[in-house]
């Protein structure tokens, strides 16, 4: 299985990435050892997780949310930020 997660960051912005273990990848953003985004804006909390099928569909679907504005990810996926 495949997640796609949503960070918020201490700066109040908002991360999208995909892992097949979500909370593992948190600690390593955390860590600084997530992007190079994560590295500058460190991540305080884990706002949201997708299950999907595959890598492909978790890609796809990171894809899909970062395209949005931030309006949208927190009306559509319900953020509670």
């Amino acid at each position: 299985m495949w997640f796609v997660y949503i960070l918020l960051c201490s700066d109040g912005s908002l991360y999208t990435g995909s892992s097949s273990n979500p909370k593992v990848r948190f600690i390593d953003h955390k860590n600084g050892k997530g992007g190079r985004y994560t590295r500058s804006h460190k991540p305080v909390k884990l706002l949201h997780t997708e299950q999907l099928e595959s890598k492909s569909a978790a890609l796809k679907r990171e894809s899909q949310i970062k395209n949005w504005s931030r309006q949208n990810k927190i009306d559509i996926l319900r953020l509670k930020i």
